[in-house]
């Protein structure tokens, strides 16, 4: 034998298991990432819906308080759609965004347990979630304002 006595390693301890530790450490932040991407479709989706059926609500309200037209109710009724549906996308992303992060996190914990993964960044909520939450509130306090012709939007 050489002066050089051979070691045996343990395979969660050789370089190349820290470099895959880090390296799906970092894929863990690029999908949270990723998942914070595609909420931010949905954010600007459901707010292109509901600024549309606002404009759509207040145009028609204009055209008959100015005597224009006679009835607005459809006009009225298309954009009440348009805000309402926009506030559904909005809450089915936000679901869906919840759902998700909820099993990356899952996921997460139960390889920084088997000792695959460092886990030393953090994992904090995120902001976008926090905004599409805020413009789901604006949107159903529009809405409610648009049907009962009461609040900030009447």
């Amino acid at each position: 034998m050489s002066d050089k006595e051979l070691t045996a390693t343990s395979p969660l301890n050789s370089t190349s298991t820290e470099l895959a530790s880090r390296r799906t450490g970092m894929a863990f932040q690029r999908t949270r990432l990723a998942a914070d991407r595609t909420l931010m479709a949905v954010i600007r989706t459901s707010l292109s819906l509901i600024s549309f059926g606002f404009t759509i609500h207040k145009v028609f309200d204009q055209l008959k308080e100015t005597k224009m037209i006679e009835h607005a109710a459809s006009g009225r009724n298309f954009g009440l759609t348009l805000v309402l549906i926009g506030a559904v996308v909005l809450l089915m992303g936000i679901i869906y965004d919840a759902w998700f992060m909820y099993a990356l996190r899952k996921e997460r914990t139960a390889l920084r347990e088997s000792g695959m993964l460092h886990a030393e960044s953090p994992f904090p909520p995120s902001m976008t979630l926090v905004v599409a939450l805020l413009l789901l509130g604006l949107g159903v306090v529009t809405a409610i304002s648009m049907i009962y012709r009461v609040g900030p939007f009447a």
